[in-house]
């Protein structure tokens, strides 16, 4: 069993950045894959960024890729999201999640633990 605590949401003005942190429970943690999905209001929950067990894959949306970052430190069982740039379509709320197997994935069903979520709201 894994539990994920996100932390790090706010609000902040277009062209700023946040940076996001899940913290993970368990020894076991080194050895997942994490990802980071989004939802906003009335809209599905979409894929953001994911990160393979040893850190060497990352993946992200293209809505994201050049401006968010995603990486681990499995010592401090932590994975975190660097967002810069920004916009206000970006507002969601942000949720960190877990997979046992190591490798990269793109959809919500492939994880299995997730957090309570953090908000984010951009403001132009």
């Amino acid at each position: 069993q894994v539990l994920l605590v996100e932390s790090g949401g706010g609000l902040v003005q277009a062209g700023g950045s946040l940076r996001l942190s899940c913290a993970a429970s368990g020894r076991t943690f080194s050895t997942y894959a994490m990802g980071w999905f989004r939802q906003a209001p009335g809209k599905e929950r979409e894929f953001v960024a994911s990160i393979s067990w040893s850190a060497i894959v990352t993946r992200y949306a293209d809505s994201v890729k050049g401006r968010f970052t995603i990486s681990r430190d499995n010592a401090k069982n932590t994975v975190y999201l660097q967002m810069n740039s920004l916009k206000r379509e970006d507002t969601a709320v942000y949720y960190c999640s877990g997979r046992p197997q190591g490798g990269v994935a793109e959809h919500s069903y492939e994880y299995d633990y997730w957090g309570q979520g953090t908000q984010v709201t951009v403001s132009s």
